[in-house]
């Protein structure tokens, strides 16, 4: 597990094909320092499209903004477990 501190510097490690040759999830806040949200999600998918993305976000009406099989979006409050269920699913879609 890798954890940073903003969106560019998750896009920085991405660049790395060590390290993006090993990442299999990526899970993200709604509002990240620099570029955020939707956008975000674009240019990771951009880069590493075979990587799933799940969104943790205050509000169900933003999961509009997360479409496709390799996103999802997450509300608060959710339990441990529906967090684990989320990522569990993403990862086996992509297996």
């Amino acid at each position: 597990m890798q954890r940073v501190g903003d969106a560019a510097e998750a896009l920085c490690l991405v660049e790395q094909p060590q390290f993006a040759g090993r990442l299999s999830l990526v899970i993200s806040g709604m509002h990240m320092s620099g570029i955020g949200g939707p956008a975000f999600v674009a240019e990771l998918h951009e880069r590493l499209p075979r990587v799933p993305v799940l969104v943790l976000g205050e509000s169900a009406d933003a999961a509009a903004d997360y479409q496709g099989g390799w996103v999802r979006f997450l509300a608060r409050p959710f339990a441990g477990d529906e967090l684990l269920a989320a990522a569990n699913e993403l990862l086996a879609q992509q297996a």
